[in-house]
């Protein structure tokens, strides 16, 4: 156990309900513009609603955005960064990007900005921003991204070019606690170019508009205080309280209300002039009459315009306080920000304390993407599909998208992929997420996890809604397998796992578990379906739509991780029966669910093709047609190499102490070998553990090759997704039809889930990450008595621990520099970050190119990217 820090008291203080030092933090969304929550079109076209031109001047229903931003946990006030570089011909107050049609592969952030620092309890936080000093080409990024095709790669804002002569600002915006609602805040600009330049800036406060929507006994309101010495605003608001925002002495005082501007977005008639969009008129016309003639709002800047000299720096200081200091902004609020950041590095340093110092540099920036991307995140459906008091919503929207979900209503502070692409929560994004969040705040990973199981998102069958586009759909089911991971993580950590929180998940999944038995599984043989399962288009056609000849398919995927569920609830059943005997039945319950599920994988009946390919070594869909002809789809992905993954070492200490349960093992075996059925128990012996595998150790050693194969799945920076030796397309056809998939490096090639994501060959960490772990299992059991040529064909033969610490290097090489000092993952633009001012700046990529591990898709998934944090750790234990 490690030393408590500062940081780690405060987490405890907060937890213990002393102090509540997670009110404020970075849950103030990067976009709002174009989600689901914001659109009420009758074809739930969300990109086209309400689109990042309206967003300035058109008043959000669910949620606010900004950058670098923070609010409270409701985000009732919020405060983020505006910018205006006296060219653009928009005020920078929000984060630009393609949305999905405009992208040649789906939507994404156009913007340079980075993740420095965070601490769990948000006590210092550290955000970059790269703002240029010519103006920004919004018009040729989307121009220019609309003429590529699928085949080529996306055009970024460092391909403009805007970037080459330095001609731009280093935004750093900083925040350090006081106290728990005492939030000290920086902005320092620094000047990268080789001349003057002129920058305003404004610090930006707004409330989140209720009173348009729902009403409001009172409306809040900002207002500019008398003269106390120092520059500042007091916020009056019913929901959260008084609060002051103290700030240096600006140039301008403006305020306006966050408001619709019906005239510009509906060609309609303003009731008074002070809307949402005022700044953007005020400060780029040069005309501050009405924002400098009120002296109150909904939304309010000091104005500050600078002018930077080349290599010089300027800061700005506020304070947003719930109380009143005589000296807001002097010498102790630079000795509280020296504080704690003194206190975020000690905190870093005992997270990692085995970690080298450019390891733990990936680490503290992975840490910081998936702190400041947890996000508050307000969906009611019921309220949502009817409208708010005074508005009529097109009916089809009553049967539309997510209209079945009634009782889905959140009002939560949640970790999203990230806060542009995805702000928005995906089921088995987060299970992943919280398996990092365990190695700094334990606590929140619990809750998060359990919040997924609560009656306001879990619906009344079971199913865990999978995400905003269509929370119907299916995440693969892994959040019985994340809570095992944290339960041994804290376990390992202070020495006491929290079997409270195991008995929580466990009642709560075993709904699920029986959702996934009745819904998923139609012809009632234990092969499950499940369709795209968050692998998008890694199959030969769309798997959640319109399975071709209508028929249906048996997918290895689904299969294998409904096995791996069997096994994290058994494991999970194990762990609690051993304190409460009770649970004894729920492992033979789902021991008993396994066997099944193994025999019907590996042997489906006597006259199937079954699962797999003895001929080729492989796990293959079976696609079974309506006259019950059954083709196999002969793709090599990692859906097929999913079936290693459902393995189980049960400890014989463990089994000693579960009598009934050992017993039941005995009589399955038993049962099998005297009625020659499938034996699920290979090896069994009573004084020794056992192994529970979907995949019997003949078929174990041929695929362990297929993975170790650097001419198939094994890459220089991790597993491909999907099999080299798709090089040569893989074609079948299908009731008079011909489909196809190929190997495909990095982006997509193909439109099948809006094109932005690509499961065809390039790598993705969470999934590697279940790998590695999975390699350590079969160790625990083997050892050595399993080696493997590494890679396959060489003479280096090593135990599956050595290899899941190989593969782990590999991943991690990903962002660390090479002997040339260049990092992988910025392949595309190496030249840009050799810069000194870009080197050490790191983005966590939504995946990585299968080829030389640069990074594609979205460019700030931390989310499960972050995991190469936890890899960095368990490669140094």
């Amino acid at each position: 156990m490690r030393d408590k820090t500062e940081e780690d008291k405060r987490l405890t203080a907060h937890y213990s309900k002393e102090r509540d030092w997670l009110k404020w933090g970075p849950y103030l969304s990067e976009r709002q513009w174009g989600t689901v929550r914001e659109d009420y079109s009758a074809n739930g076209d969300a990109w086209n609603y309400l689109p990042h031109d309206h967003a300035r001047s058109r008043t959000y229903r669910w949620g606010e955005d900004g950058i670098a931003g923070i609010s409270d946990r409701y985000c009732n006030i919020c405060f983020a960064l505006t910018l205006w570089n006296g060219k653009d011909p928009i005020l920078k107050e929000r984060l630009f990007g393609l949305s999905g049609p405009e992208g040649n592969h789906g939507e994404d952030v156009k913007e340079l900005y980075y993740y420095l620092e965070n601490t769990p309890s948000h006590s210092y936080m550290k955000h970059l921003y790269k703002y240029p000093q010519n103006e920004y080409p919004y018009r040729q990024l989307v121009s220019e991204n609309q003429k590529r095709g699928k085949h080529e790669t996306e055009y970024e804002l460092l391909d403009t070019g805007i970037f080459d002569n330095d001609e731009y600002f280093d935004v750093y915006t900083e925040y350090a606690k006081g106290a728990e609602e005492d939030v000290l805040i920086k902005i320092t600009i620094a000047n990268r170019g080789p001349i003057k330049a002129e920058l305003s800036v404004l610090p930006t406060l707004w409330i989140r508009n209720y009173w348009s929507f729902l009403g409001m006994n009172e409306k809040p309101v900002i207002k500019k205080a008398g003269d106390t010495g120092v520059a500042n605003v007091t916020i009056d608001h019913e929901y959260v309280g008084r609060y002051r925002m103290y700030f240096d002495q600006p140039l301008k005082y403006l305020f306006t209300e966050n408001e619709t501007n019906v005239e510009r977005i509906f060609n309609g008639t303003n009731d008074h002039p002070y809307k949402k969009d005022l700044f953007h008129r005020a400060v780029i016309n040069n005309d501050f009459e009405l924002a400098e003639k009120k002296n109150e709002g909904t939304k309010f800047s000091p104005l500050y315009q600078l002018e930077i000299e080349p290599g010089e720096t300027h800061t700005i200081k506020l304070r947003l306080t719930d109380t009143e200091h005589a000296s807001p902004l002097d010498q102790g609020f630079e000795s509280i920000f020296s504080k704690r950041e003194k206190e975020s590095q000690e905190f870093l340093e005992s997270v990692t304390a085995k970690s080298s110092p450019e390891q733990r540099e990936i680490q503290k920036q992975a840490f910081a993407g998936l702190l400041w991307t947890k996000q508050y995140y307000n969906y009611e459906i019921e309220q949502w599909l009817k409208g708010d008091p005074g508005t009529s919503p097109p009916k089809e929207r009553l049967y539309g998208r997510n209209s079945s979900w009634t009782t889905f209503r959140n009002h939560d502070i949640l970790s999203m992929p990230d806060a542009w692409e995805y702000p928005w929560f995906a089921a088995w994004d987060s299970a992943f997420h919280c398996v990092t969040f365990s190695m700094i705040d334990h606590e929140f990973a619990k809750r998060q996890l359990l919040l997924f199981t609560k009656e306001w998102y879990m619906a009344a069958n079971g199913q865990i809604p999978a995400y905003e586009w269509n929370f119907s759909d299916v995440n693969p089911p892994v959040q019985a397998w994340a809570a095992i991971q944290i339960y041994q993580m804290e376990q390992r950590k202070t020495g006491k796992g929290d079997l409270s929180f195991l008995k929580r998940m466990f009642n709560k999944l075993a709904l699920n578990f029986t959702w996934w038995v009745n819904q998923e599984d139609s012809l009632n043989n234990n092969v499950f379906e499940g369709g795209f399962l968050g692998l998008d288009n890694i199959g030969v056609f769309d798997r959640s739509n319109g399975i071709p000849g209508g028929g249906i398919l048996e997918q290895v995927d689904g299969t294998s991780w409904m096995a791996l569920y069997c096994l994290n609830m058994l494991e999970m059943a194990i762990e609690i029966a051993i304190d409460d005997p009770t649970f004894e039945d729920m492992c033979i319950k789902y021991f008993g669910h396994f066997c099944f599920i193994t025999e019907a994988l590996n042997k489906i009946s006597e006259d199937s093709l079954g699962s797999w390919d003895g001929q080729e070594g492989f796990f293959y869909d079976t696609l079974i047609l309506p006259s019950k002809q059954k083709i196999p789809i002969k793709v090599r992905s990692i859906s097929g190499l999913l079936s290693l993954t459902a393995v189980l070492n049960i400890r014989k200490e463990s089994l000693d102490q579960l009598p009934r349960f050992r017993s039941s093992m005995e009589w399955y075996r038993k049962y099998r070998l005297e009625n020659r059925k499938y034996q699920i128990l290979e090896e069994y012996r009573t004084d020794d553990d056992v192994l529970l595998s979907l995949v019997p150790r003949e078929r174990l050693n041929v695929l362990i090759q297929c993975v170790l194969n650097e001419s198939e799945f094994l890459g220089d920076y991790g597993i491909r997704s999907l099999s080299k030796i798709h090089e040569r397309p893989y074609t079948v056809q299908i009731n008079g039809g011909s489909y196809s998939i190929s190997y495909e490096n990095a982006e997509s090639m193909t439109d099948l889930f809006g094109g932005n994501s690509n499961w065809r060959g390039p790598i993705w960490m969470p999934m590697n990450y279940l790998f590695i772990s999975t390699f350590k299992e079969y160790h625990n059991y083997f050892g050595d008595k399993l080696k493997y040529a590494y890679p396959s064909g060489s003479d280096n033969f090593l135990n599956l621990k050595e290899i899941a610490f190989e593969i782990s290097k590999r991943l991690i090489a990903i962002f660390a520099k090479d002997a040339e000092g260049n990092r992988p993952v910025n392949a595309l633009h190496r030249q840009k970050y050799a810069d000194p001012h870009f080197r050490e700046l790191i983005l966590f990529y939504e995946y990585f190119d299968g080829n030389n591990g640069r990074g594609v898709g979205a460019s700030h998934q931390t989310g499960w990217t972050a995991l190469v944090a936890n890899l960095i750790e368990e490669t140094n234990r």
